[in-house]
């Protein structure tokens, strides 16, 4: 029912679906209202909302053309999955990190990796600010990406840590992000980033508009980032 839309939308990105990467998607949604019933995952339970408002909405991230040459890519407050498990879905050579502090929606997020066959895929039980203190994860990921409900500040301080010299971090941010950017120029500056360039992007077959907020990482974050859960509320 939502092949034409889901592939258009692809397709403007230089993306193309297939018959199984459309059946992996329907497969994910199934399992997500099914685990919805144990856990909460979304609000959004209806099918349309579903492709559109989550596996749509992900996809724009393939609007940023570097994501397309990423290798590796970690997902911070990952949450149901979204963005990274619709960009491996589509990408599936991608090397995928999915970080959440829950160990249940880790739980689902593993049988939806399952259930679809998907490999290269690094499911990480630590809140954000821990886990990039392992030297496992820090400073070595192309991308960064979260959809994570906070205000920049606080998610560049979150995910520049995990992200190498050169590479990005994506922030999906609601169509209003001027006060949010003004407020962490500072801190991103401090984390050795730089706003590359905000994307205003619409997602297909809805009237919602978003923007991609890219950050290039230009130097290491000093060692004193993030700072610890209590202290990383309070402005630098």
């Amino acid at each position: 029912m939502y092949f034409d839309l889901m592939a258009k939308s692809l397709a403007e990105s230089g993306q193309t679906l297939t018959e199984v990467q459309y059946g992996q998607f329907l497969r994910y949604g199934e399992l997500l209202k099914e685990w919805n019933e144990k856990i909460n995952l979304t609000a959004i339970t209806d099918d349309e909302g579903i492709m559109t408002k989550h596996f749509l909405d992900s996809l724009t991230v393939f609007q940023f053309p570097p994501i397309r040459e990423a290798k590796t890519l970690i997902d911070v407050g990952t949450g149901a999955g979204f963005p990274g498990l619709p960009l491996k879905i589509i990408q599936p050579e991608l090397e995928l990190t999915l970080l959440d502090s829950l160990n249940k929606r880790l739980n689902f997020l593993k049988e939806v990796g399952s259930e679809l066959k998907l490999t290269h895929i690094d499911y990480v039980h630590a809140r954000a600010e821990d886990g990039s203190r392992n030297p496992l994860y820090r400073d070595k990921f192309d991308i960064a990406v979260s959809r994570a409900v906070a205000n920049l500040t606080l998610l560049a301080e979150l995910c520049l840590p995990y992200v190498r010299k050169g590479g990005y971090f994506i922030a999906l941010k609601g169509p209003a992000v001027e006060e949010e950017l003004l407020q962490a120029e500072k801190t991103i500056s401090l984390l050795g980033g730089k706003v590359a360039q905000v994307m205003e992007v619409a997602v297909a077959g809805t009237d919602l508009k978003h923007n991609l907020v890219i950050v290039k990482k230009l130097q290491e974050t000093p060692k004193r980032f993030p700072r610890t859960s209590a202290a990383i509320k309070k402005p630098l």
